[in-house]
C-alpha cells in the first residue's frame, strides 16, 4: 500500500539515504577498529599480542562466563562435537575452567621470561667490550634461575606411541592446517612414486635428450630406472644379479622369483623375508610386489600395458615408497590464523580430519575433482591363501601443533572483555576435534589416525621445564574435561628456545610420560640465540652463525638427551629441521643423509617429493643402529651451547662493507617476501623467491632471524636506520617485481606507504624491544589491519 501511494522520487531519496547511512556506519566501524589496532600495538604489550577489536563482523556469544566468538561457537556445534557424546555447553564450562587456571600461570611464565632477558641484558652491558667468562656466566644463568640444576638418570616411559612415531624411522611432513587441499595432500603423502621425485626434479639432469618436456620422455624414463633399479639393488639385493636384468616379477612357493633377462635360474632375494605382500591378476600374475626395509614398505607396480610399464623388460610402471610416515598440521608457524574466523577455520579442518571427512576440489583434466584421505591398502599374503591380508595405513600419522604460550587471543575472552592465553584454546579444541578418532560416527568409513589410541600435540617455543609442566597438566585437565584416559594426549617439544636446549633433559624428566617427540627447530633457535644475547655485541651473518660452535652442540645435545632417556627408539621420536630449498632434491639428497646419519629418527621436508626422495636415506642408515653407537659419545657440553656466538659489543663489524650490503639486502628481501603475503594475503608459509631468485621456503622462523640479526646490527652501529631504510626500498621493487604475476599481489614501491611494508619494516626497527624476538606480534597486529580495510576519510 505505502509503495503504491508513496512518489518513486521519495522512494529513491530514502533509498538513497539508508544506503548512505550504511556507509557511514561502516566507515566509522573500521576506523575505530583501526584506532583500537593502532593504540595496543604501540603499546608494546606481549598480552595485547592480539591488538584491536575488529568484531562488527563477528558476534561474541556469552558463555560460561566467557565471551566466545562465533565462529568458534559454531565450529563446536556444528564439526565437533556431534558424535563425542559431549555436549557444547559442558565443553565450554569447562574450558572457562582451565582459563582461570591456566590463565594466570602462563602471564606468571612470561613475566619471568622477561624478567630473565632483562637481567641477562644489564649482565652484557655492565660487561661491555669484555670476551664472555664462561664460568662466570654460568653461574650467573643458575642465579636467576635461567638453567636449572640437572637431576640423576631416569627412563621415558611414554605408552601407547604409534610405531610410526615410536620405533620406525622416516621422514616427517609440516604443514598449515588452515589449507585443505595443502594438509591432504601431506596426510596422503604416506605413499609416493619414486618415478614421480626423479622424474619431475633435478636429481635427473636433463642432458643428452632427457628434458622433462610437456609429455613423457623415454630417454629421461631410462635415465629415472637406472636409479631405480640401483636403489632396488642396494635395498633388496638378489641371489643372482640385479632389477636392471629383471624380465618377470614371479610368486614361487611362497616366495620372490626374479626372472632374467638373459635366461637361466631366477633370482631370489638375498633376504627372502623382504618379500611380505603381493597383487595378482585373475591368471596369476603379479600386478604388485610388496618389499619391506627397516620398517619401510616398497611396493613395485606392474602393467605391462601401461605408458611406462611397456617400456620396461618386466613390465614395472611404478615404484612406490612408503614416505611421509608423520606429518604435523600446523596450527602455528605456517598459518595466519589471527581472530576467531581464522581460528574456526583451523579447527574445522583438523575436526574433519580425524572424522575422516575432509575434502578439497582440484582439476584433474580440466574437471574439479573432490579429494579426500586415501584408504588404507591391501596386499594378499605370501603365506598362502589362508593367511590373513597385509593391511598398511594409507595416511601419515598426524600430529598437531599449537601455537606458543606467549599468544593471546581475542576469539574468547573473559566476561570483562580480556584476551586469554590463545595455546589453552588451542589444547582444548584440537584435543576435542582428536575424539572423533577414537569415537566414530556409526556406519562411517574408518580412516583411522593413531591405531594406538592416542593424539598428538607438539608444543613449541616453551622454555624450560617450568613451561612443559604447565603443558602436562593442562593437557591433564583437557583429558579430564573431554573424558579421555590419562595419557591419551601425547606431547610433541619443540627444542627451539635457549633456555629450553640447556634444560632439555629436565624437560623430559616433568613430561617422562608424556613426551613422545622432540625437534630441533635451528632456526627460530637461532633467532632466540640473537635475542637472548643481543647486549653482547655484534652477531655474525647468518652463513657464519651456522659455523659456531654452539649450533653443533645444540644438534648433538638434542639427540644426546633423547637417547640418555630411553626416548628412541620405543617411546617417541628424535626429530631434525626443515630443508628449506624445496626446489633442489639433487642437493637435498646429498645432504640430508646427514640426519638420520645423526640418530634422529626423522626429519622435515618441505613436500610429498621431498619426503619420497628423503625416504631413500632411511633405507639407506639403520638409524636404530646409528642410535646405539651414539650412545657411547661423550655428550654435548653445555659450556659449548651457552658458547654465545657474538662478537664483545664495541667490536669491529663482523665482515667487510660489501659482505654487511649484501646480508642486509638479504634480510630485507627475505622479510619483505615473506611478510607482504603473510599480511596482505594471510599466507603463513611460502615458496618465496630470496634476492637471487632461488625458490626457499619461508616462515616465521627464517623471518624472526632476519629481522633480530638486523635489529642487533642497528644495536651496535654495523648498521644505521637510513641504510635499512634504504635497502628497504630498493628490495620492496626486488619483490615486487617477484610477485608480478599474482593478482592478489599489492605493490609496496614507489610509495612504501602499504601495511605490508609497514609490518616488515617494523619487525627489524621494533625487534629489538619484541618479547623474545618473536614476529607474530608485529604480524599479528598488521595482518588484522590489512583486514580490516583502507583508513576511510571522514
Amino acid at each position: 500500500f505505502l509503495i503504491t501511494t508513496i512518489p518513486i522520487t521519495h522512494l529513491l531519496s530514502l533509498l538513497l539515504s539508508l544506503m548512505q547511512l550504511r556507509k557511514a556506519c561502516t566507515l566509522f566501524n573500521m576506523h575505530r577498529a583501526q584506532c583500537v589496532i593502532k593504540a595496543a600495538s604501540s603499546a608494546g604489550n606481549r598480552f595485547a599480542c592480539r591488538p584491536g577489536d575488529i568484531r562488527y563482523f563477528a558476534k561474541m556469544v556469552d558463555i560460561a562466563g566467557l565471551k566466545v566468538d562465533e565462529n568458534l561457537i559454531s565450529v563446536v556445534e556444528k564439526d565437533i562435537a556431534p558424535g563425542t557424546g559431549i555436549e557444547p555447553s559442558k565443553f565450554w564450562a569447562s574450558f572457562a575452567e582451565a582459563v582461570k587456571e591456566f590463565g594466570p600461570r602462563t602471564k606468571q611464565l612470561l613475566e619471568k621470561r622477561d624478567v630473565i632477558q632483562s637481567k641477562i641484558d644489564v649482565w652484557h652491558q655492565e660487561r661491555r667490550g669484555k670476551p664472555l667468562d664462561m664460568v662466570e656466566y654460568k653461574a650467573f644463568l643458575q642465579s636467576i634461575g635461567y638453567l636449572v640444576p640437572e637431576g640423576p638418570s631416569f627412563a621415558v616411559t611414554t605408552a601407547n606411541v604409534d610405531p610410526e612415531i615410536a620405533t620406525v624411522a622416516g621422514p616427517q611432513l609440516v604443514c598449515p592446517i588452515d589449507n585443505a587441499r595443502f594438509i591432504l595432500n601431506a596426510a596422503n603423502a604416506r605413499w609416493g612414486s619414486l618415478l614421480d621425485a626423479l622424474y619431475g626434479t633435478d636429481v635427473i639432469d636433463e642432458a643428452d635428450g632427457a628434458a622433462k618436456g610437456s609429455s613423457y620422455n623415454p630417454v629421461r624414463g631410462a635415465k629415472v630406472f637406472a636409479m631405480v633399479h640401483k636403489v632396488l639393488s642396494d635395498t633388496f639385493p638378489l641371489t643372482a644379479g640385479d632389477y636392471g636384468g629383471a624380465a618377470a616379477f614371479e610368486l614361487r612357493d611362497g616366495r620372490l622369483a626374479v626372472v632374467p633377462k638373459a635366461g637361466g635360474p631366477a633370482a631370489g632375494l638375498r633376504s627372502p623375508e623382504q618379500f611380505v605382500g603381493y597383487t595378482a591378476a585373475p591368471d596369476g600374475s603379479l600386478t604388485s610386489v610388496l618389499l619391506r626395509n627397516r620398517g619401510l614398505h616398497v611396493e613395485i607396480q606392474i602393467d605391462r600395458n601401461s605408458a611406462v610399464g611397456k617400456g620396461h623388460a618386466a613390465g614395472v610402471k611404478d615404484v612406490v615408497l612408503e614416505s611421509a610416515l608423520t606429518a604435523i598440521a600446523d596450527c602455528e608457524d605456517s598459518v595466519a590464523a589471527v581472530d576467531g574466523q581464522d581460528k574456526a577455520a583451523c579447527y574445522r579442518s583438523w575436526a574433519g580430519l580425524m572424522r575422516g571427512t575432509l575434502t578439497a576440489d582440484i582439476l584433474k583434466a580440466g574437471r574439479p575433482v573432490a579429494r579426500g584421505l586415501n584408504p588404507d591398502r591391501v596386499w594378499a599374503s605370501p603365506a598362502g591363501p589362508g593367511a590373513p591380508p597385509v593391511v598398511l595405513p594409507g595416511r601419515a600419522v598426524l600430529l598437531v601443533r599449537n601455537v606458543g604460550i606467549h599468544l593471546y587471543t581475542d576469539a574468547v575472552t573473559t566476561a570483562d572483555g580480556a584476551p586469554i592465553p590463545e595455546h589453552i584454546l588451542d589444547a582444548f579444541l584440537t584435543s576435542f576435534g582428536s575424539l572423533l578418532d577414537f569415537r566414530p560416527a556409526p556406519g562411517a568409513a574408518r580412516t583411522r589416525n593413531s591405531r594406538s589410541g592416542s593424539s598428538y600435540i607438539v608444543r613449541p617455543k616453551m622454555h624450560g621445564p617450568e613451561e612443559v609442566a604447565m603443558a602436562c597438566d593442562l593437557f591433564a585437565s583437557v583429558e579430564k574435561a573431554l573424558a579421555m584416559p590419562p595419557l591419551t594426549i601425547k606431547m610433541g617439544i619443540m627444542d627451539e628456545e635457549r633456555r629450553m636446549s640447556v634444560n632439555l633433559k629436565e624437560a623430559l624428566r616433568v613430561s617422562a610420560s608424556r613426551v613422545a617427540f622432540i625437534n630441533t627447530g635451528f632456526l627460530d633457535r637461532t633467532g632466540d640465540e640473537i635475542h637472548t644475547s643481543m647486549e653482547a655485541g655484534p652477531f655474525p651473518t647468518k652463513a657464519d652463525l651456522r659455523k659456531q660452535i654452539w649450533l653443533k652442540a645444540y644438534e648433538d645435545n638434542n639427540v644426546d638427551v633423547g637417547l640418555s632417556c630411553g626416548l628412541a627408539p620405543g617411546h617417541g621420536q628424535i626429530g631434525k629441521g626443515m630443508w628449506a630449498a624445496p626446489d633442489s632434491m639433487k642437493q637435498m639428497l646429498l645432504e640430508k643423509i646427514g640426519h638420520p646419519m645423526s640418530g634422529a629418527s626423522t626429519a622435515w621436508v618441505p613436500s610429498p617429493t621431498a619426503a619420497t626422495l628423503h625416504a631413500l636415506h632411511y633405507h639407506a642408515v639403520d638409524v636404530n643402529a646409528r642410535q646405539q653407537a651414539l650412545k657411547g659419545r661423550a655428550p654435548a657440553r653445555v659450556e659449548d651451547i651457552l658458547t654465545v656466538p657474538a662478537a664483545p659489543a664495541g667490536s669491529p663489524p663482523p665482515a667487510d662493507a660489501a659482505a654487511i650490503r649484501k646480508e642486509l639486502d638479504s634480510c630485507a628481501q627475505g622479510i619483505l617476501g615473506y611478510v607482504v603475503r603473510w599480511v596482505g594475503q594471510g599466507v603463513g608459509c611460502s615458496k618465496v623467491p630470496d634476492a637471487d631468485d632461488v625458490p626457499l621456503m619461508e616462515d616465521r622462523a627464517t623471518c624472526r632471524i632476519s629481522s633480530q640479526l638486523l635489529a642487533n646490527w642497528l644495536r651496535h652501529g654495523v648498521v644505521t636506520e637510513p641504510e635499512v631504510l634504504e635497502a628497504f626500498h630498493r628490495m620492496a621493487a626486488v619483490v615486487d617485481r617477484q610477485n608480478a604475476g599474482d593478482p592478489r599481489y599489492g605493490p609496496m614501491a614507489p610509495s612504501f606507504t602499504s601495511i605490508e611494508f609497514r609490518a616488515a619494516l617494523d619487525l627489524v626497527l621494533a625487534g629489538r624491544a619484541a618479547a623474545n624476538g618473536y614476529t607474530e606480534f608485529g604480524l599479528v597486529a598488521k595482518r588484522r589491519e590489512f583486514k580490516a580495510g583502507p583508513r576511510p576519510k571522514l
